[in-house]
């Protein structure tokens, strides 16, 4: 019977594989063509494709305080915690499609009492009787058309793509925690500048009063001092709230309460790393955002050959045994075994259309999967050309709020000495003081944006770049003080 059985039907197999493999399986299109260089870069230099995410980048930093933090941050955030949840359900859905492919076994023990009605029975001559059934089945659906292996591809690329939106997250959580520190760490600089501002506000204030008090300054010169001292303590109260809200930032990324974390203050920037000169083209191939839009793509054109499957009829191989007998002695004996072999080929003849809406909803699920894909890629290039282009001229800017920052000190001593002299009124003072203090307030935020535009290029390259450029970190900055 098998026999007969396979001479019938492998033919008939054989002709309609060939027209599945033509139609069912449909290539993804090719992805962005990458450009020969970065328009803000010296060079692309091209390398073999990795979607690895270089461990521990934020080292390059060289700060201890955030080394301990970011490793925190993999333990205890909470939204990365989600996302791991994410991956272990689509590694279930793969191995649900994969199970799908194995044959099933599936067993059955019953046991009834039948009987009928006396007048019944004097009738047919039929008693009352048990009836104990031991029965076991397997099926198995031959994918000849690739839908169940297709599915499992589909499920395959998904939870890659599950496991690179984790990697995703991790990365930005990462460049999030870092600026957030950044911007702490500058509000602590800036309140250290204020509070020594406030200190020599206090003595301009002390040196006004003796002189008006000494009939050579006039009472709108104390005024001024004064005006120009509480402006600067109210200024160093807002950093104080500044600086206590990116902490609490900080400790909601590590998954704990804000009462739970104590920063301790140092009031100094970090060391800024300078822009590499050439990038290798492996630091945008390893971005897990690209990684996990690509796999989308490839999951959204293997769901275009499970639909197109469904046009073909389905071949299901099935075979059941059992023993059937009064009680329970004696149940499984060879005589009353009974036994079946068979295979049935199944084809939806009228459907209302269903399956071609299914293949055309899944071929526009694949367009649109693959314009996310080609989205993704030029943002991503977009994001490097923009850090690249921002770190490079933050740091001329630096530079020339430097010599701003000198140029307004020296010109604040001068005054200082003219003021004492009794050759300047005191509001040129003022003005040469607010001055300093806002070239030197300048200057922070301009190393505030610098660290910040190199932590993005880090993470929009995935990581680190070449190791040699760790080496060309600028010294940490600490506030001066007013004279």
């Amino acid at each position: 019977m098998i026999t007969t059985l396979r001479h019938t039907l492998l033919p008939l197999a054989a002709a309609l594989l060939l027209t599945a493999c033509a139609s069912s399986r449909v290539a993804p299109p090719s992805p962005v063509e990458a450009p020969a260089q970065f328009k803000e870069a010296a060079l692309w230099q091209r390398a073999a494709p990795t979607t690895a995410v270089p461990d521990d980048w934020w080292t390059l930093f060289k700060d201890p305080v955030l080394d301990e933090l970011e490793r925190r941050l993999v333990i205890g955030n909470e939204n990365l915690k989600s996302l791991v949840a994410a991956v272990a359900s689509a590694r279930a859905i793969l191995e649900a499609s994969r199970s799908a492919m194995a044959p099933t076994l599936a067993a059955d023990l019953s046991a009834t009492r039948n009987g009928a009605s006396s007048a019944l029975a004097s009738t047919t001559g039929q008693n009352s009787g048990n009836n104990v059934s031991l029965a076991a089945n397997a099926s198995w659906e031959v994918d000849l058309w690739g839908r169940l292996s297709q599915a499992s591809s589909g499920a395959q690329a998904l939870l890659q793509a599950s496991a690179d939106d984790l990697a995703a997250a991790r990365l930005s959580a990462q460049a999030t925690l870092a600026q957030t520190y950044f911007s702490l760490r500058t509000a602590e600089a800036q309140q250290l500048l204020l509070e020594r501002s406030v200190q020599a506000y206090q003595r301009s204030l002390d040196l006004t009063q003796a002189r008006y008090s000494g009939g050579v300054a006039a009472r709108t010169d104390v005024l001024q001092a004064q005006t120009q001292l509480k402006s600067a303590q109210a200024q160093a109260a807002d950093l104080t709230a500044q600086r206590s809200q990116f902490e609490h930032a900080i400790a909601v990324l590590l998954g704990v309460a804000p009462s739970a974390l104590t920063i301790e203050r140092t009031a100094i920037l970090m060391a800024t790393l300078s822009a590499p000169e050439s990038l290798p083209a492996t630091l945008l191939e390893r971005r897990p955002d690209i990684a996990a839009a690509q796999r989308r793509v490839a999951a959204a054109y293997a769901q275009i050959g499970v639909a197109d499957a469904a046009f073909f009829p389905a071949l299901t191989l099935s075979a059941n045994a059992g023993h059937s007998q009064s009680s329970l002695a004696n149940l499984v004996s060879a005589p009353r075994l009974s036994w079946s072999l068979g295979a049935s080929l199944a084809e939806a003849i009228f459907d209302g259309g269903q399956r071609r809406q299914a293949s055309a909803q899944a071929r526009a699920a694949a367009d649109q999967a693959t314009s996310a894909y080609r989205q993704t890629v030029l943002t991503a290039l977009e994001e490097v050309e923009n850090n690249l282009v921002l770190a490079d001229q933050l740091q001329r800017e630096t530079q020339f709020q430097e010599e701003a920052l000198q140029a307004a000190q020296r010109n604040l001593e001068i005054t200082l000495d003219q003021y004492r002299a009794g050759t300047v009124s005191y509001l040129n003072v003022v003005v040469a003081q607010t001055a300093a203090l806002t070239s030197e307030s300048s200057l922070l935020g301009v190393r505030n944006r610098q660290l910040a535009a190199v932590n993005q290029l880090l993470k929009n390259i995935a990581g680190r770049w070449q190791e040699a450029n760790a080496n060309q970190a600028m010294m940490p900055i600490e506030a001066t003080s007013q004279k």
